[in-house]
């Protein structure tokens, strides 16, 4: 594995699933709570679907969502203005050597599954699936 690679072509490893987990969460409750004093930020409720961290664990990177799916851009905006004060808030609950640097990145695993389900329902693939019953 290179040395400056982010993710490793193994697969994260136990910890860097239960630091990303550990993460995801804190970071879940301090925007549900509206710990972060940024207006803007507050009236967004925005999922935090999953956090995926480098092997050092030094990089976090978290895969966000507004509800609704509205607003992303704004989300995203916001999240990266307050990411020091967001990286304060998950240190100070965690206890960690390092407090990781946060990367924000918007979540499309939603419109990839509504993208499969409506390709699903398609009347070609229907045909085709019920031709193999026959």
């Amino acid at each position: 594995m290179a040395k400056n690679s982010h993710f490793s072509s193994a697969g994260p490893s136990q910890r860097q699933l239960r630091v990303g987990e550990l993460i995801r969460r804190t970071l879940a409750d301090v925007l549900n709570r509206g710990d972060i004093h940024d207006p803007d930020l507050n009236r967004l409720s925005i999922t935090v679907s999953e956090v995926r961290t480098t092997p050092d664990l030094k990089v976090a990177t978290a895969f966000v969502l507004p509800l609704g799916g509205d607003k992303r851009e704004e989300a995203l905006g916001a999240l990266r203005r307050n990411k020091g004060e967001l990286r304060r808030a998950v240190s100070k609950q965690m206890t960690l050597k390092f407090s990781p640097d946060l990367k924000f990145v918007l979540d499309d695993s939603f419109d990839r599954m509504d993208d499969t389900r409506r390709l699903l329902n398609s009347d070609e693939v229907r045909r085709d699936l019920d031709g193999d019953d026959a």
